[in-house]
């Protein structure tokens, strides 16, 4: 790459992330972000890099999209034999980040992560596109294939079998929630003196620091 990388930065002009602002409890603060990201920031505001560890404690990161924010936690759905599905089977502890440029702010979420009820991954599997439902039972998520010819014959396949009639959700696809014990807020500001609140939780609730840029 001939592009001089050192030369591309950029100043971050917004406003203060105070403790006041940020509440004692990170869940408002959260909701109200995700709120103005949706409005600020068309393409995917609800897209979250996941980051897991495997079995030899290597990281590994991808892109997933929330689906859904409640008192139990953070869910998203996948497929279960997936490499991040076999990954949280040997190793529940997991991370969200949400970066929303826009807006110049982050959310980084640790926790640990449990399958959602099959009623609840049913339910969502029935509210998806036609075309979603299909690929979730054609693609052996993760798995080495032939082709793309071999995936689209595949999933033409199932397009075949399942004519004129409901899709059923796949046994081994399903949903998953992050419990968090951690939530930082991050806010881009002036000359890099960002603000970066934190949230970690306690047997009596949620203990609020700030933390050095």
């Amino acid at each position: 790459m001939n592009r001089d990388l050192h030369s591309i930065r950029r100043d971050y002009q917004f406003e203060d992330l105070l403790e006041e602002q940020a509440g004692n409890e990170p869940f408002t603060l959260f909701d109200t972000w995700l709120e103005k990201a949706i409005e600020a920031c068309p393409d995917d505001p609800t897209a979250m890099t996941l980051s897991t560890v495997d079995q030899d404690g290597w990281p590994h990161s991808r892109v997933v999209l929330l689906k859904q924010r409640n008192d139990s936690g953070f869910s998203f759905f996948t497929n279960y034999d997936s490499e991040k599905g076999q990954q949280l089977a040997q190793n529940n502890k997991a991370c969200m980040t949400f970066f929303w440029p826009a807006l110049s702010r982050q959310v980084r979420i640790e926790g640990t992560i449990e399958k959602v009820s099959r009623e609840m991954s049913v339910t969502y599997f029935a509210s998806r596109p036609r075309g979603s439902q299909l690929a979730a039972r054609t693609s052996r998520q993760s798995a080495t294939i032939e082709s793309r010819e071999a995936l689209q014959k595949a999933f033409e396949a199932e397009e075949q079998a399942f004519d004129d009639q409901n899709v059923p959700c796949p046994d081994n696809w399903g949903g998953y929630v992050l419990k968090p014990n951690f939530i930082e807020f991050w806010q881009g500001r002036p000359s890099r003196l960002h603000d970066r609140i934190c949230f970690t939780q306690k047997d009596e609730g949620w203990l609020r620091t700030r933390k050095a840029p």
